[in-house]
């Protein structure tokens, strides 16, 4: 071999050395992990703490992903995800379940299971919290992040233990607002609202952030959009039953969130609205108390647009099933959820069909449709759910 092609080859050699290196995957096994492994497959970690720690301590670069293997993972403290470095759209930061809805050897049984058992903070976003308590499972303070095949669960606790008490779980959240591109998908978000109330799957400050062949049962609410006017975001192919809130909640953000193929049934509400400007009044609470300002009274007064809303600034509700649900539109502000009815026309309905009757769902658990639409029965036809393939 020539000296040229030698020196070539020899480069091109630590250069894929150098990206094996830089492509890091960490095993977390709540089964057989120790927190002092190296957190590789034979040798993983046990919790994902350990795992976020270790994330956060990286200096190099291309993508991380951190792999849950199936098993039941007690959250005793706020799993922070905030790394020292920074990922990129192409080379992300990825927290996945080793088995997936769509892979050949899944089944529900296989998802890790995510169960909060931290003590409620008396403090939120910097501020004393006004409801008396509240707690994050997954606190995601970086962009460019994928969550996947993971079952989230609520917490044991009573959410209202005296009058204007709300003890809350945000089991994913983000605050910082400046951070963008964060993707849930696949994911089973479930609770009950006397043993294991789920608060709020999604409170998500930024840009960008996608839910997609998400499941949530039994949650009081799905997801909040919490910047207004933030742009990029998108909830697709999801099915909400059983919300005792409401199946989504857009806090004043841009008309480009793309909304489709959802089913949200036997809910109360199935679309929160709360205005732009109110959204805003909210959000300068936040910031106020975060930059060490007085703290706020409480949630900020109503300000819903009233009459009409020009089709131009209407979200685009696209092939869509909303049945079985008590209420279709409301607005409100903050915690407390103090909702009142409102005119739907910021929704453009499109092939979208609202009916009295809810959705069958399938509770045979042996099953690989478990807790989705029955086959052959209404809104079967639309696939939302787990899987992006046809089962």
């Amino acid at each position: 071999m020539g000296t040229g092609l030698a020196a070539f080859a020899s480069a091109n050699l630590l250069s894929q050395q150098a990206r094996a290196v830089d492509e890091e995957t960490i095993y977390v096994s709540v089964g057989n992990g120790a927190d002092s492994n190296p957190g590789t497959r034979q040798s993983p970690l046990k919790t994902l703490s350990a795992a976020a720690k270790r994330v956060n301590e990286e200096k190099g670069t291309g993508p991380t992903t951190i792999i849950l293997t199936e098993g039941i993972y007690s959250l005793d403290q706020t799993v922070m995800i905030k790394p020292g470095r920074s990922h990129t759209k192409t080379e992300r930061l990825t927290i996945r379940a080793e088995s997936l809805p769509d892979d050949p050897d899944w089944g529900p049984d296989r998802m890790p299971v995510l169960v909060p058992v931290m003590p409620l903070s008396k403090d939120w976003n910097g501020r004393p919290d006004p409801f008396d308590g509240v707690a994050y499972g997954m606190q995601i303070e970086t962009s460019h992040v994928t969550v996947q095949g993971i079952r989230m669960c609520g917490m044991p606790i009573i959410e209202h233990p005296k009058a204007g008490a709300i003890h809350r779980l945000y089991i994913i959240g983000r605050v910082e607002r400046t951070l963008e591109d964060l993707e849930v998908k696949q994911c089973l978000f479930t609770g009950d609202e006397v043993t294991n109330p789920n608060h709020l799957a999604l409170l998500v400050n930024g840009k960008g952030l996608l839910v997609e062949n998400c499941l949530f049962y039994g949650i009081k609410m799905t997801v909040v959009f919490w910047t207004p006017g933030s742009t990029g975001h998108a909830m697709r192919n999801c099915l909400v039953y059983g919300s005792y809130a409401a199946g989504i909640w857009t806090s004043g953000v841009a008309n480009d969130l793309d909304y489709r193929n959802n089913i949200v049934s036997n809910s109360l509400y199935v679309w929160i609205g709360q205005g732009a400007r109110s959204a805003q009044a909210e959000m300068d609470q936040v910031g106020r108390g975060r930059e060490g300002g007085p703290p706020a009274g409480g949630p900020p007064p109503n300000r819903a647009p009233a009459g009409p809303v020009p089709p131009e600034s209407r979200y685009k509700v696209r092939n869509c099933l909303f049945a079985g649900n008590k209420k279709f539109t409301g607005s409100g502000a903050g915690p407390a959820l103090n909702f009142r009815d409102n005119d739907p026309s910021f929704l453009n309905l499109i092939d979208t069909k609202i009916t009295d009757q809810p959705v069958k769902l399938e509770f045979d658990q042996t099953k690989r449709n478990y807790l989705h639409v029955q086959e052959g029965t209404l809104g079967s036809d639309l696939g939302a759910g787990l899987f992006t393939k046809k089962v």
